[in-house]
């Protein structure tokens, strides 16, 4: 989730900011703000596959605690997760773990719901180069409904961010689930006075094309991307974060 992370085609395994909960939890251990987010998105071809989120994130005395919840679909077909994470930095690396409450729903059956477990990691080699990586249902996690037992996707992502200098960065991942081939995403993001930021990427499998834009003043920052899709069209992500507290103050 997030429009930051829209914008530069979803390639955020090593990307820090208060959207790590539902990207990397490994990257939670770098937060050094309170901060509450929203983000909704809107698929023009597919009404009802829109989506939803909201994310707190509290840096503590050790350690950086979240909480976040998350909707897709509508009333006929929806999912719903409810997720705490927990992150903790150690020299040049951050360690996050998150768990999950996931619960599915369509009308005419029974709701069903299961927990599951994230884990994740960052290594900041230098202020230019960092790798980050991150299991979705380490646990591998079932879900039983009547008559059969399913297992939830279970998948690995693992990326690498280079920032030439302040004002760019360049980020790459690589994402496998175990069922599937791999998905390639690349971003890009360029910073102008550290207030106004423009964003562009691409992912392979399945292809897609990123833009975005976002504005920053004080402690509230607002992103907008478009994702471009031959099959489905243009979706629109729209996402708000607002900081509580000032990132010197941890």
């Amino acid at each position: 989730m997030s429009a930051r992370a829209a914008g530069m085609g979803f390639a955020s395994s090593t990307l820090i900011d208060e959207w790590s909960l539902f990207n990397n939890p490994g990257s939670l251990g770098s937060q050094s703000a309170m901060s509450a987010s929203a983000a909704y998105e809107v698929r023009t071809r597919l009404q009802n596959a829109n989506r939803m989120a909201f994310a707190f994130t509290a840096p503590a005395k050790w350690g950086v605690w979240a909480m976040g919840a998350f909707r897709f679909g509508d009333n006929l077909y929806n999912e719903h997760l409810v997720s705490a994470g927990f992150g903790n930095k150690f020299g040049i690396a951050t360690l996050g773990i998150k768990a999950n409450y996931i619960q599915y729903r369509a009308e005419g059956f029974q709701t069903y719901g299961t927990f599951s477990l994230d884990f994740g990691g960052v290594v900041e080699f230098t202020d230019q180069l960092s790798v980050g990586a991150y299991i979705t249902n380490l646990t591998q996690s079932t879900l039983k409904t009547e008559g059969t037992t399913e297992t939830l996707p279970t998948r690995l992502t693992t990326g690498i961010t280079y920032k030439p200098n302040p004002t760019l960065v360049i980020t790459t991942e690589l994402d496998k689930d175990i069922e599937y081939k791999p998905t390639w995403r690349t971003g890009i993001e360029y910073t102008h006075q550290e207030k106004f930021f423009a964003r562009t990427g691409f992912s392979l499998n399945p292809n897609n094309g990123y833009f975005g834009l976002g504005a920053k003043r004080k402690r509230l920052q607002a992103d907008y991307a478009v994702i471009l899709n031959a099959l489905i069209g243009a979706s629109h992500h729209v996402s708000v974060t607002y900081r509580i507290t000032k990132a010197e103050e941890k």
